[in-house]
């Protein structure tokens, strides 16, 4: 699920780059830790474009089977764009760089969002039903 945190971190990468290369997790890698099934490849892949449509910028969307994805790999790749929860993936990928030879990443951390209960939001609170996609309380009054 594309939730508002996703967007934030999207949008972060949106303002600041030319182009965007987004890494989205294979179904064997996004179910391997989870105690709930996410949703299909191809639709979360589909979600993630009409999502990211608007911004009018070149993009590609890589399957990834891994934590680290291309960010380790393609000397391209100059920017990483994270969450205060991945910051410490982003400095562990340059550090894997810097071994390789590969420029280090500029790290651009964006702030978790938390969701009407001062609670992160997360797909598995999403999927637990605790929260809907923008955070809001399930069950709770819309204001």
């Amino acid at each position: 699920m594309l939730h508002k945190g996703h967007k934030a971190l999207l949008t972060t990468a949106f303002m600041i780059a030319k182009s965007v290369d987004i890494g989205l997790a294979s179904d064997e890698f996004a179910n391997r830790f989870r105690a709930t099934q996410t949703r299909k490849y191809e639709d979360r892949k589909q979600k993630l474009i009409d999502f990211i449509e608007k911004f009018d910028k070149k993009y590609e969307i890589i399957e990834i089977h891994d934590s680290y994805g291309i960010a380790t790999t393609d000397p391209k790749v100059d920017c990483i764009v994270v969450c205060e929860e991945t910051l410490l993936r982003a400095e562990e990928i340059n550090a894997i760089r810097f071994k390789k030879g590969l420029n280090k990443l500029v790290i651009v951390v964006v702030p978790i969002m938390l969701a009407d209960d001062g609670k992160p939001i997360s797909g598995e609170r999403i999927l637990n039903k605790e929260i809907d996609e923008d955070g809001k309380l399930v069950g709770s009054p819309v204001s």
